[in-house]
């Protein structure tokens, strides 16, 4: 799947708001705001559950890797999850 096609259906997914659990929430990690080198994805199952999360980075932007996106997607369709919320902007680390 190309990336035009996975960040647009992962932003429609995100647009639909809250929609009850599974859920699944995407956090953008880098060095400054222009460049993700890290997402971590959270699944909760349902409410007041742990959450568990995984990460992948990358060299470049994660926001522009066409296989990291491609995943994202295939973990947001496999756990069937009911809502989907991405963070605004890239939480800079160092």
């Amino acid at each position: 799947m190309n990336l035009d096609k996975s960040t647009k259906r992962i932003a429609k997914r995100v647009k639909k708001g809250f929609q009850g659990y599974p859920q699944i929430s995407l956090n953008y990690f880098g060095t400054s705001t222009d460049l993700a080198t890290e997402v971590v994805v959270g699944f909760i199952s349902e409410e007041g559950a742990v959450v568990q999360e995984q990460k992948f980075s990358s060299k470049g932007d994660v926001r522009k890797d066409e296989t990291i996106q491609t995943t994202l997607l295939k973990i947001i369709e496999r756990a069937d999850a009911k809502t989907v919320s991405e963070a605004s902007s890239v939480v800079i680390i160092k």
